[in-house]
């Protein structure tokens, strides 16, 4: 009884260490981060150092902005999206390629923003144009799609 007792306590001990160091772990990753959070869920750390998922908008400066009028793309993406995970290698180079500030905005770091924003899916692509939104593009397209949306929202503007 006593060595069931013993491994059952020691069972918990690694299990609880485990977590601690994991914690710990993820913490350093995070640190310094542009999400401007302690703790992040581990598939927007694994994307930290990728280029793909830079010029990233935090929820305040994204209201700040459409609140003074501006003109801008917002990319909702989700990390753990399969639909994103596959879009954005296609859909971040054609912005570029175009010229076009496209600012990314991870929905799985900062929740309330689906609801703020009446995003019902992911990718979620919106031009914002005088602060209002005039045109939106859902889920996983190809990329001459995402182009000629472009196109059009500059001839627009």
């Amino acid at each position: 009884m006593k060595k069931i007792i013993f491994l059952s306590v020691l069972v918990a001990a690694l299990l609880i260490g485990a977590i601690v160091y994991s914690d710990i772990s993820n913490r350093e990753i995070a640190a310094g981060n542009p999400y401007g959070k302690s703790t992040l869920h581990p598939a927007t750390l694994e994307q930290l150092n990728d280029p793909l998922y830079d010029n990233q908008i935090l929820p305040d400066d994204l209201k700040t902005r459409l609140e003074n009028q501006e003109d801008l793309y917002v990319y909702y993406f989700s990390p753990t999206c399969e639909h994103c995970i596959a879009t954005t290698p296609v859909l971040v180079p054609i912005a570029k390629d175009m010229n076009i500030d496209m600012k990314k905005h991870n929905l799985l770091e900062f929740t309330s923003s689906w609801d703020t924003y009446q995003i019902t899916a992911t990718p979620t692509l919106i031009h914002y144009k005088g602060g209002k939104e005039v045109a939106r593009l859902e889920g996983g397209r190809d990329g001459e799609l995402w182009k000629k949306w472009f196109e059009e929202q500059q001839q627009g503007s």
